[in-house]
């Protein structure tokens, strides 16, 4: 029986070749193995680029219009909202925060929360996590007590601490107040308040600062200490020497994630009865100002501001720690 091609075998074979098909199959074997695997993400990077912009794109759309009541989008105006808010004209709620501008105090209170509460939350929550990564009687009980703060909704966590430091109830406002720290009433008095809140915050994500941390200290190859050992190595010169390079790229992810949350701090400064009004950041002033005078144009204008601080930090610190980050 004979297997070669018929004349009409040949020219369908032909015609298959000449057609768009074709051209694209030869296109895609023309391809180098790095623009094949590009050619695979393409979709991937167009839908998270349309699921991460699009909203943000929407909101820059909207804070170039007026504020309407009567209107989804009132009168195109360009970048006067921006020249409004940025130059202090009174078009945001004034905070009781003791500084003149609106949007300079809500980022100066935020940068403040942010720069203390991550600071203290990435110190202990290295403390927890060189405890947990060591084996003693009962680290179980340990571990879920650490962890532990962590699951508390932020609600439950708000009045914890609310009745912890309200004057009438509280334990915990007495003695601060001896000491200077606290206000008579603290939650009407934005410094005491705002201590409040840094200290809520703290309490709450060490641990998930410890367990980011724990898994990078589990990731140390143990034999490594062995040789530093016999090499004669204090245990703060294998601490220095070995762990902390080791770990060093757990601990930028944990701060790179815990500084981005903490820049959008709002539900425990409202859950917590601190009040917008009295430590007034960022997410603070976005909401009061879309709820208290419905002026959705400059509440999108503030959020896309918020969005672009958020925005320029993240790249800053990608690009300064990129090797050890990414």
């Amino acid at each position: 029986m004979s297997t070669e091609p018929t004349s009409t075998d040949t020219a369908s074979e032909k015609g298959r070749r000449s057609g768009p098909t074709a051209s694209l199959l030869r296109w895609i074997e023309g391809l180098s193995e790095t623009q094949f695997a590009y050619l695979l993400l393409g979709p991937v990077f167009l839908i998270l680029g349309f699921v991460a912009f699009w909203p943000l794109a929407s909101t820059f759309e909207m804070s170039l219009h007026a504020n309407s009541l009567t209107e989804p989008l009132g009168e195109f105006i360009g970048l006067d909202q921006y020249v409004r808010i940025l130059t202090g004209e009174k078009v945001l709620i004034r905070p009781l925060f003791d500084l003149d501008y609106p949007l300079q105090s809500a980022i100066i209170v935020t940068f403040l929360f942010t720069i203390v509460s991550v600071a203290f939350e990435t110190i202990i929550g290295f403390g927890q996590a060189l405890v947990l990564d060591r084996s003693f009687r009962g680290r179980r009980f340990v571990r879920v007590a650490i962890i532990l703060p962590w699951a508390v909704p932020i609600v439950i966590q708000g009045m914890i601490f609310y009745l912890m430091f309200d004057p009438t109830v509280g334990f915990a406002s007495q003695p601060l107040q001896q000491l200077g720290l606290l206000a008579d009433q603290p939650f009407n008095d934005s410094a005491s308040s705002l201590l409040i809140v840094i200290v809520a915050d703290i309490w709450k994500t060490s641990a998930f600062m410890a367990l980011l941390i724990l898994a990078g200290l589990q990731s140390v190859d143990r034999d490594l200490y062995d040789v530093a050992k016999v090499a004669g190595a204090s245990r703060w010169q294998r601490f220095r020497r070995v762990t902390l390079p080791l770990i060093l790229p757990a601990v930028l992810v944990a701060v790179l994630f815990r500084t981005i949350g903490a820049m959008r701090v709002y539900g425990l400064v409202v859950a917590s009865d601190a009040g917008c009004s009295t430590v007034p950041t960022l997410s603070c002033l976005v909401v009061e100002t879309l709820l208290s005078t419905n002026q959705y144009a400059t509440a999108a204008a503030v959020a896309f501001i918020t969005a672009v601080i958020i925005g320029v930090f993240v790249s800053i610190y990608i690009v300064r720690y990129a090797q050890e980050v990414v």
